[in-house]
């Protein structure tokens, strides 16, 4: 989807003295915080579902393979308040199922593990050509079978697609039957069922505190941290650490690269120990946020520096105070001497927790959210068909 671009805060070249920056730093900070906050998109569950029972079948297990689901689907009233849910993990239910969900990933090793054909109007197999372009492997050619649209599943039922990893680490399909599935099911605000990694919810009672660990400074003995398990020399966030490490301190953890383990205390109770975290996504994509700013940072008391979209698409989830941006700023370096000022500076650093008085974290929880929310999707939609082409 596109979105209105806003002026960003200076532009940003890093102020040339400190006081100069000092005064650009409050002047910014000082901004309502939740200027934007009424351009956020609003989430698809925010009206009570009806009362409408739903069956949703989840094909196969996310990233376990095929079979049945090792543990008991959620209560979708107890966790989300969403009645009238029947989610399904036995194939035999198949044809009772308004609703089944693909797993992406899945789908592409499980290939040939379709739904059989329905009904009467039952139309022979064609064979398909399904190219797999993966970035580590490169293009591998595979053959399985695939089943057209009209008339191969049972009346109404919809087909789900479904996928929270970002363009740049999804193998790609192609000559994949056009109009296979109905809906999609993604972290994207324009897919037709929308589940963000995480997002931010009023507080009932404003003398709660918010989920996570508060922001104690006390506690705080690190500048930067960053946990990585995926270490990529080619990523712009490793090309982008690279540069800032040069300038500021960063202490990195995770299982490759120049990280050590995380403490036995934990990630969150880690990062908390900093005051700021590096939330960088692996690639950059539209609305690509995941839990490296919504738990890794929010959860854990730090102030995120994040590299992902544009500042304009976080500005849609989350106030413009709550995280720094690295295309804030001209290069790395201005980037660490602003977190260098801010270190010093204790009143203007607070500035970024001021939305924890009216706000708190969710975090969504794979794969009971998507489950529970594809079936309130189907109590809310009417019955105008629909198709994905492509």
């Amino acid at each position: 989807p596109g979105y209105r671009r806003r002026t960003r805060c200076g532009g940003w070249g890093l102020p040339r003295s400190v006081s100069s920056l000092a005064a650009v730093g409050l002047l910014c900070t000082a901004l309502t915080t939740f200027i934007c906050w009424g351009q956020l998109p609003p989430l698809p569950w925010a009206s009570p579902a009806p009362q409408r029972l739903v069956g949703v079948l989840l094909w196969w297990e996310p990233f376990r393979g095929r079979g049945g689901y090792p543990k008991s689907p959620p209560d979708c009233s107890l966790r989300f308040n969403i009645s009238g849910c029947r989610l399904l993990t036995d194939r035999a239910a198949y044809g009772e199922a308004q609703t089944v969900l693909f797993h992406h990933r899945d789908l592409v090793k499980e290939l040939h593990d379709w739904p059989p054909p329905w009904g009467a109007r039952e139309r022979t197999d064609k064979a398909l050509v399904l190219r797999v372009f993966d970035d580590q492997e490169g293009a591998v050619t595979l053959t399985g079978k695939a089943l057209e649209t009209v008339g191969s599943r049972p009346p109404g039922q919809r087909w789900v697609w479904m996928n929270f990893e970002s363009p740049s680490h999804t193998p790609g399909l192609r000559g994949l039957a056009k109009d296979l599935f109905n809906w999609t099911l993604s972290y994207r605000t324009d897919s037709d069922v929308f589940v963000p990694y995480g997002f931010l919810y009023s507080r009932s009672d404003p003398t709660e505190q918010p989920s996570g660990l508060g922001p104690q400074l006390a506690r705080k003995r690190g500048l930067v941290a960053w946990v990585v398990s995926n270490w990529n020399e080619h990523q712009a966030r490793v090309r982008y650490y690279h540069q800032l490490s040069r300038h500021v301190s960063v202490d990195v953890f995770g299982r490759t690269g120049p990280g050590r383990p995380v403490p036995a205390i934990g990630l969150l109770h880690t990062v908390a120990r900093y005051k700021f975290y590096l939330a960088f996504e692996n690639s950059r994509h539209v609305d690509y946020i995941t839990e490296k700013l919504w738990r890794n940072a929010f959860l854990a008391g730090a102030v995120p520096v994040v590299l992902g979209p544009d500042r304009a698409n976080y500005e849609r989830f989350v106030p413009r105070g709550a995280f720094i941006h690295v295309d804030d700023f001209p290069n790395a370096a201005s980037l660490a001497a602003y977190l260098l000022f801010l270190d010093r500076n204790v009143a203007v650093y607070r500035r970024y927790f001021r939305w924890r008085r009216s706000f708190a974290v969710h975090i969504t929880s794979f794969w009971d959210e998507q489950w529970c929310r594809t079936c309130q999707a189907v109590q809310t939609s009417g019955d105008q068909p629909k198709s994905i082409h492509n």
